[in-house]
């Protein structure tokens, strides 16, 4: 009997390990070594390649591809269509599996529809990457970066709020109330 989660024209390799109250929606494609949190929901078309890692409460959108060493964390938000990548100089004529490079996506983070994640990089916690913004390299915990390549507009709460300091360099949620300090060119809840 199928999975009442998964839907029929989704494609399960056996080995993949997918978690409890996962959702995987038409047209995926979920590789033998893949792993798969609980509580997920992955989109129509989105493909998990072997050697990827998708924590728990991750929501991947529609047509989203994520290669081999990536890896997102816990509640991270993949919009529709963007796009991670795994080889810095890609020819179709030289093989270069050995050169992949991993991509961390930390907890909580989010990228925006369209947006492009090149290799080796890492997003910090919370962090929100914009719409079709081009990531080229590391991004702070809860820095909002925007444009092509992309780069750093603001801060932005844990609930993806802008985040305003005052003198203090304190701010304060609008969603919450949670209190946040910029110390150091680094955020951290107070």
């Amino acid at each position: 009997m199928p999975d009442k989660n998964i839907h029929p024209t989704a494609v399960i390799e056996n080995g993949a390990t997918i978690g409890e109250d996962t959702h995987i929606w038409h047209f995926s494609h979920i590789m033998p070594k893949a792993i798969i949190g609980n509580h997920c929901n992955l989109g129509q078309n989105v493909f998990v390649d072997d050697h990827a890692i998708v924590g728990n409460r991750v929501k991947i959108q529609n047509n989203v591809s994520v290669y081999n060493n990536v890896q997102l964390q816990d509640d991270v938000f993949v919009g529709p269509s963007a796009v991670f990548t795994n080889v810095i100089n890609p020819r179709s004529f030289i093989e270069r599996k050995k050169e992949f490079k991993p991509t961390l996506v930390k907890k909580g983070a989010t990228i925006g529809a369209n947006a492009t994640i090149l290799c080796g990089i890492i997003i910090g916690e919370y962090a929100m990457i914009g719409a079709g913004a081009v990531v080229t390299k590391d991004v702070l915990p809860y820095a909002l970066m925007i444009g092509n390549p992309a780069t750093q507009k603001g801060w932005v709460s844990e609930a993806g709020n802008a985040l305003q300091f005052d003198k203090k360099n304190e701010a304060v949620c609008k969603h919450n109330q949670q209190k946040y300090l910029l110390a150091d060119g680094l955020i951290k809840k107070i």
